[in-house]
């Protein structure tokens, strides 16, 4: 018997890889070796079951930050390390499933959408704030700004018009958008300039 959660972990992975419109509850029971039925059971309609594996991977991605910084009191250093692992997220994501959640399925994308502000806002701008105060990033940084540029509206710079991930590399793009940005702001007070930025 395919227990709830087995259920919802194979639909996102298929979801994600195939495109959430495109991938059918048939085939999701069919790849499950159960009725659609037992689909329905568990999960009222496919909205539903596509807004819970949203949330089955924000939090999986959530609990990751929370290793983070555990990991690390340095803000800058807990930036660099939450962005590298966003951008992992953001690859595995694809734009075929971000832009099918967009256009298709409302529930699901609002989840999306409410979950990156509030994460921007309530972990990576109070880092960013953090720096600034123990002037490792210079005062003349435009948090709200930068935050818009290299955090809100990465999926766009990452994925539209071409995807970047697959025409220069994850690596690549991240340091192009990320490194080089926040390197322009390191003052001479920060000391692990050469650890994080080389």
């Amino acid at each position: 018997m395919v227990s709830k959660q087995e259920l919802l972990e194979c639909s996102i992975t298929n979801f994600i890889k195939f495109g959430s419109k495109r991938f059918s509850m048939n085939q999701l029971a069919s790849e499950l070796g159960i009725s659609k039925k037992t689909i329905y059971k568990h999960f009222k309609n496919k909205d539903e079951l596509i807004s819970k594996g949203v949330r089955f991977i924000v939090d999986k991605y959530l609990h990751e930050v929370g290793k983070i910084l555990k990991k690390t009191e340095d803000p800058i250093e807990r930036i660099l390390l939450i962005q590298k692992n966003s951008f992992q997220y953001l690859n595995y994501f694809q734009p075929a499933f971000l832009y099918g959640i967009k256009k298709y399925y409302h529930n699901a994308d609002v989840l999306f959408e409410d979950f990156k502000v509030d994460f921007i806002k309530n972990t990576l701008k109070p880092l960013l704030e953090e720096a600034i105060e123990k002037e490792y990033l210079r005062k003349s940084l435009n948090i709200d700004l930068f935050c818009y540029l290299y955090f809100t509206r990465i999926k766009n710079f990452v994925f539209d018009p071409k995807n970047l991930f697959e025409i220069y590399g994850i690596e690549v793009v991240f340091e192009h958008l990320i490194l080089n940005n926040l390197r322009g702001y390191i003052t001479a007070n920060y000391k692990d300039t050469k650890k994080l930025f080389t």
